[in-house]
């Protein structure tokens, strides 16, 4: 899992430094699940009561989210998926190949080529 924040969205990018954070604290699943559920209003309040609803210590939370570390990470995330010509989210890439049409055939047809290889 990458991060890429689309460009339309106000709070993409706080949403992917959270994410981020949280994964500090072993919760990145369950805090990208949280902001999906409240994906049309997210806001930094959503942002704030996902990590609390988690039990996320939110003094690292606040700290690890505004950290530097946290930001080039972010942007190498980015980086990478430009690098690997990602044009919007979700964009799925199974052994480095990416995936065009999402169905659980094309999944695994191409999961069962790189198992073969």
């Amino acid at each position: 899992m990458k991060q890429y924040p689309i460009g339309g969205h106000r709070f993409a990018r706080p949403a992917a430094l959270a994410a981020l954070a949280a994964h500090n604290q072993g919760h990145f699943w369950e805090y990208h699940a949280g902001l999906y559920k409240n994906y049309r209003k997210m806001n930094e309040q959503t942002i704030l009561m996902t990590a609390r609803d988690l039990g996320l210590d939110m003094e690292r939370f606040e700290k690890d989210r505004k950290d530097p570390a946290t930001l080039a990470a972010l942007n190498r995330d980015i980086a990478e998926a430009r690098r690997a010509g990602v044009r919007g989210t979700p964009s799925i890439f199974i052994n480095g190949r990416k995936v065009g049409q999402r169905s659980l055939e094309v999944f695994s047809s191409m999961i069962e080529e790189e198992l073969g290889r």
